[in-house]
């Protein structure tokens, strides 16, 4: 089994694993080489794939995903989950991109189409969702509250990312809304052998994602580390410091303990960019430390 399992985010729907090995393996590679020259051999590496449970049945690649308007942003069920999620989205834009206005005292999610349709408007203006079309974006929305709220969805997420963790394993890497499946596998697989946990533009500090995950919220994932690497600008990530939820590595008594080591990086006009969050050094010196490397 492989050394380090990769956990791919949202989006991912009419890809594969094997493609995004392709992405995943040379950049992190990179990283790695920033951190000091360490090299993966082959085989070192497995993407844990669930993104084709997202994808619509009896759509082929040629068809592609539904044709999603701003209509289809859910305001009701789920007490609105998207709509909500949305305006968590536009909130932090508006606080990383000064061409971003922020949402109006008197503008509501939760019930109103006509707020709906101006979040996408604004968001899609906005650096950081400038190239992403209006059916990804609310087809991105919708993985998330699926996962969230669709147990049988969520069960064979987690299945996929428990089933790639083997023996050997030692690391898992997880980007954008795989941290929060990743972290729900380990937390649910007690005696796995993986010794860092590396979560990249992580929504898991989000309250309304972490008031919804399972077992409840707050635990550890049986790792000896776990590092947290943000963009200041990755909108997805809208908590930067999930210390504040998960530890900070200090018991009440001062004595150094288990907690999530936050890095800051750049990663420029692409903040939420999974190869580029691979490429940094940081990711490289906390997939080394796990693995054991100096």
């Amino acid at each position: 089994m492989a050394r380090i399992v990769g956990v791919h985010g949202v989006g991912k729907q009419r890809l594969g694993g094997n493609t995004l090995l392709k992405d995943w393996e040379p950049a992190l590679a990179d990283g790695l080489d920033r951190a000091g020259g360490i090299r993966l051999g082959p085989g070192e590496m497995r993407m844990a794939f669930y993104g084709d449970l997202f994808r619509p049945p009896g759509h082929t690649l040629a068809i592609g995903d539904p044709m999603f308007t701003a209509d289809d942003i859910d305001d009701e069920g789920f007490e609105g989950f998207e709509a909500e999620l949305l305006l968590e989205w536009w909130t932090e834009a508006a606080r990383t991109d000064p061409a971003v206005p922020p949402p109006g005292a008197t503008d509501t999610l939760t019930r109103s189409p006509r707020a709906v349709q101006t979040a996408l408007r604004v968001l899609q203006h906005s650096r950081f969702f400038a190239d992403i079309s209006l059916r990804a974006l609310v087809f991105d929305l919708k993985q998330v509250r699926r996962y969230l709220t669709d147990d049988d969805l969520r069960a064979a997420a987690r299945g996929r990312v428990e089933e790639a963790i083997g023996p050997d394993t030692r690391v898992v890497v997880a980007h954008s809304l795989g941290s929060v499946v990743a972290y729900e596998a380990l937390c649910a697989r007690p005696g796995h052998q993986v010794r860092a946990l590396v979560t990249l533009g992580s929504p898991l500090g989000m309250r309304m994602v972490y008031d919804r995950l399972r077992p409840e919220p707050g635990g550890w994932p049986s790792t000896s580390t776990w590092t947290n690497v943000v963009d200041e600008g990755d909108v997805v990530a809208a908590v930067k410091d999930l210390s504040l939820f998960f530890g900070t590595g200090v018991t009440g008594k001062g004595v150094a303990g288990m907690g999530v080591v936050g890095k800051v990086v750049h990663n420029g006009s692409h903040a939420h960019d999974a190869t580029l969050y691979l490429t940094a050094k940081e990711t490289g010196d906390a997939v080394a430390e796990g693995l054991g490397t100096p």
